[in-house]
């Protein structure tokens, strides 16, 4: 198995893994997998040709074996009923002669009728001359006898076996399909007493047969056994490739679900030693910024007396303390959230109780109001405390995002059995698409002074409300949040 490769996530960042480092091994099945299809493929091709080839082998062993036969038949035949009679009767064996050529030809037509022969030849012992063929216009021809003719004259009877032609000539690629079988043996003078071959040699017999048609029969036998092979091996290739392309779809599912889980891990890791690390800050700030806060009235409501018109110099002091507090507030919050206790409550209540506390902040700013929230709702397992902080900063952050003369929708309805959905749309600025994800992620931001930790709350708040958020938004638009609580259980 390949060492999986690293890289760092970021200066003291756990290493992230590539997503192929869980692939590799798959990888190496795949390989030898289809290595594997390919070398059976070429096997099954051997195979196919050595069927053929020892096909074709058995054709030409068993058709040399009957044309010997056929031609013994034919040299005793020949000789007893032709060059015994034509020597007893004309006294020399003269083919020349009109009766003598058609005697041998009846005999040699008699002897091979219905026996598929195609011809049959006779030549001189004396020179390498055509005596008597079945053909006539070969009757005469001198030097046509080769090596087989030279070799059935020392007494050895051979054959020639030429073809042409492959499964390539089924699709018309190569030369048409074609065999053909010479055999040749010596012509012996046959003795009478015991009906044997004698020594004298009067002649070579050659008889051709065409086997085109068996040869074509083991082509196209050749040509199945290839298709079926490559049918078999393409089904194979195609039922393979699917698995493999399935498997590989799971295992890389598989290896970014492992990357996500450890990347969720690393980031809940980080998120609680920075929470640590906030809490103990916050809580460290908080008393000296509540005794600045103290100081700052008490200064104030000395500086009126002794230097009127400067009291808004200690203002600016407590304002910022008290933002700072805020501050403080939300990481604390977020740092050590607050156990929630539910109780069976409206959600219309705390609808009603958040935007009365914000509708003196809308009057500021000139921001219309819509609200439409149904009544006969159901029932649901709250905590009010914490779902109005959390409605709260949703409200806020869709406040902050309009200006003025905006507009703010909220408006409550029945989904589905037991469910209220909770909207909350406003007409501002909206969220670009790819930061649309990241709302929720702790201090994430596009404020200025903010400390991306007020929807972070809110979603946390919500989720162990078990509620649904989901957040649609267009740029120049506005935002719309669906909030769906479930049924009272």
């Amino acid at each position: 198995m390949a060492a999986a490769d690293k890289t760092p996530a970021g200066p003291g960042g756990p290493p992230k893994h590539k997503v192929s480092d869980g692939l590799e091994p798959f990888k190496l099945v795949e390989y030898f997998s289809f290595s594997s299809l390919a070398v059976i493929l070429v096997f099954t091709l051997l195979l196919s040709w050595l069927i053929s080839e020892n096909a074709r082998k058995v054709m030409l062993e068993q058709n040399e074996e009957y044309s010997l036969l056929l031609a013994e038949n034919l040299n005793q035949q020949v000789f007893r009923r032709f060059v015994l009679p034509a020597v007893i009767r004309y006294g020399v064996i003269a083919l020349r002669n009109p009766e003598q050529f058609e005697l041998l030809d009846d005999i040699v037509k008699g002897v091979t009728q219905g026996l598929k022969i195609d011809s049959v030849t006779i030549y001189d012992s004396s020179k390498n001359i055509i005596s008597y063929s079945t053909i006539s216009s070969l009757v005469g021809k001198e030097g046509v006898g080769a090596a087989e003719y030279q070799k059935a004259l020392k007494g050895v009877p051979n054959s020639r076996f030429t073809y042409s032609g492959s499964v390539l000539s089924l699709l018309g690629i190569t030369s048409e399909v074609s065999c053909e079988l010479k055999t040749f043996i010596p012509f012996r003078q046959v003795r009478r007493e015991s009906d044997g071959a004698g020594d004298l040699i009067m002649g070579v017999i050659e008889i051709e047969k065409d086997l085109t048609n068996n040869y074509a029969n083991i082509i196209r036998l050749q040509g199945r056994i290839i298709m079926v092979s490559s049918g078999i091996m393409g089904i194979l290739f195609l039922v393979l490739r699917f698995i493999v392309s399935r498997a590989g779809s799971i295992m890389e599912r598989r290896a970014l679900e492992r990357l996500r889980l450890e990347e969720k891990l690393n980031q809940a890791e980080r998120l609680a030693h920075l929470g640590t690390m906030v809490a103990t800050v916050s809580h460290e700030i908080k008393s000296p910024l509540g005794i600045v806060r103290s100081t700052a009235e008490i200064l104030e409501k000395r500086i009126q007396k002794l230097a009127p018109g400067n009291e808004h110099l200690a203002k600016i002091v407590i304002d910022e303390t008290a933002r700072l507090n805020n501050i403080v507030v939300q990481f604390l919050d977020f740092a050590r959230p607050p156990v929630a206790e539910f109780v069976p409550g409206q959600v219309n209540d705390v609808v009603s109780k958040v935007l009365t506390f914000i509708a003196p902040e809308l009057r500021r700013r000139d921001i219309a109001l819509e609200t439409a929230l149904a009544e006969g709702l159901p029932s649901h397992n709250l905590d009010g405390e914490l779902l109005y902080r959390a409605l709260f900063n949703i409200l806020m952050n869709g406040i902050q995002a309009v200006t003025e003369h905006g507009l703010l929708r909220v408006c409550t309805r029945l989904a589905g059995e037991g469910c209220t959905e909770l909207i909350i749309a406003d007409n501002g600025v909206g969220i670009a698409a790819d930061k649309l994800e990241q709302i929720f992620l702790p201090f994430f931001s596009e404020k200025h002074k903010g400390t991306g930790l007020g929807l972070a709350i809110a979603k946390n708040i919500l989720d162990s409300h078990r509620a649904a958020v989901v957040v649609t938004s267009e740029e120049g638009q506005g935002t719309t949040f669906s909030i769906v609580f479930p049924p009272l259980s």
